[in-house]
């Protein structure tokens, strides 16, 4: 009998991927989706995919424990993974209630939901490694104190402590993964990689003259999506649920990134590239290095699709959009 699963976030960039994955083993998907002033849902990702008539839509959100409930009652899922968020740090600082109400008490609602209808399920949290912020260590592991630096670091924060308190004081299946920067084709345009790679594709044909950056020094550990929605599966599939740092190891400039997408093309990044100061976040983190060992060593998992390989196709996916405008 195939295994159910439920997605929240089922429409971004790792929902997406996720579905995909959990199809291609066989498991019956429902994702919950926020629905907006209009009938229509976004489900663009999943139809790049083509997995979006594979999927059942619930309607529902983070912020309400009835409906969240009755989803858990309605469908018993086996497993459940909770992806949606208030994601994007740079909105955490204009709206820092909304952020902690669905980033954070948003987990609770879920785990809460869970407990009451569905407590046989295994759970999975979309931790980050912005958690870790102003870092207290060069390499990032799960025993790294956390110091988060944006009102979205100290929602995800909370969101992986109830996690953690829900596992011990419930003996829940409830595993959370500190995801480093994970990007693709399929992320949003406010994401610094792919404003750089729509900003390449359009640079090329000729659409705009430059692309405008701030913190362009700003370390990052990136990896694929692709690769992280399956570690997100290897953890539920544990005899014990535990938390893991999710990365590549390897750390990256944002300036180096942007060579990466502009040499792709041909172009050369400084001709294009200016470093806007008024797009500087508040509080920034310098520097995040993710130390994937206990992952690979407990699960097995370890990225397979390099920083150079992901750009490339993500610029390769924008200069496609593009061809026809």
């Amino acid at each position: 009998m195939a295994r159910t699963a439920l997605i929240t976030g089922i429409t971004g960039q790792d929902g997406a991927y996720l579905t995909e994955f959990l199809l291609s083993k066989g498991y019956e998907v429902h994702g919950l989706a926020r629905r907006s002033s209009t009938s229509d849902l976004n489900v663009s990702r999943l139809k790049w995919l083509g997995v979006e008539k594979d999927v059942r839509i619930v309607d529902g959100n983070l912020t309400d424990l009835s409906g969240l409930a009755r989803t858990m009652r309605e469908i018993k899922p086996d497993e459940v993974y909770n992806l949606a968020a208030q994601s994007f740090v740079k909105a955490s600082w204009q709206q820092p209630i909304l952020t902690g109400n669905v980033t954070g008490i948003g987990v609770t609602n879920v785990l809460e939901a869970l407990r009451l209808e569905a407590p046989q399920a295994r759970f999975y949290q979309a931790s980050s490694s912005e958690m870790f912020g102003l870092v207290r260590e060069p390499i990032q592991s799960e025993a790294t104190p956390f110091h988060p630096r944006s009102p979205y670091a100290v929602a995800k924060l909370y969101g992986h402590w109830i996690t953690i308190n829900y596992r011990e004081s419930f003996g829940l299946h409830a595993s959370s993964g500190i995801l480093f920067n994970h990007e693709s084709p399929l992320r949003g345009i406010e994401f610094v990689t792919r404003k750089v790679t729509d900003a390449v594709a359009r640079i090329k044909r000729g659409m705009i003259n430059e692309l405008r950056l701030g913190n362009i020094d700003a370390k990052r550990d990136w990896g694929h999506s692709k690769d992280y929605v399956r570690a997100m599966w290897l953890m539920l599939q544990q005899d014990q649920p535990d938390d893991y740092v999710i990365a590549t190891g390897r750390t990256t400039t944002v300036r180096d990134m942007c060579r990466i997408a502009f040499e792709h093309v041909g172009l050369k990044m400084d001709d294009y590239l200016v470093v806007d100061p008024g797009l500087f976040r508040p509080a920034e983190v310098d520097i995040l290095l993710g130390n994937p060992a206990k992952a690979k060593a407990e699960m097995g998992w370890e990225a397979t699709i390099s920083l150079e390989e992901m750009i490339r196709e993500m610029v390769d996916a924008d200069l496609e959009r593009h061809r026809s405008q």
